[in-house]
């Protein structure tokens, strides 16, 4: 992991997409503009948490969450989403 200089507040979690299928099992190769969003990421920055919710993810974290969850951001060349904790659905 890269040391950002990105601190997520509260509840907020940073994460670094996994990289969109460039094939399907078929072997077919699929197109930039074809190529869904990926759902799974690994947690690079979380946030302190709430006062009454400590957070359950930790850095280094590979997690799933919901399609359309966070907001994408660019740092450094990089992509990533911050997103609540309350989006991410597993850690796997």
């Amino acid at each position: 992991m890269a040391n950002l200089n990105i601190k997520p507040l509260a509840d907020r979690v940073l994460v670094e997409p996994a990289a969109a299928e460039q094939k399907t099992a078929g072997g077919i190769i699929i197109p930039d503009t074809a190529k869904e969003k990926p759902q799974k990421g690994v947690v690079v920055a979380i946030g302190p948490g709430k006062k009454d919710e400590p957070m359950t993810v930790k850095v280094g974290d590979h997690v799933l969450y919901g399609k359309y969850a966070g907001t994408e951001l660019s740092y450094e060349g990089k992509d990533y989403l911050i997103m609540r904790e309350s989006d991410i659905v597993a850690i796997i």
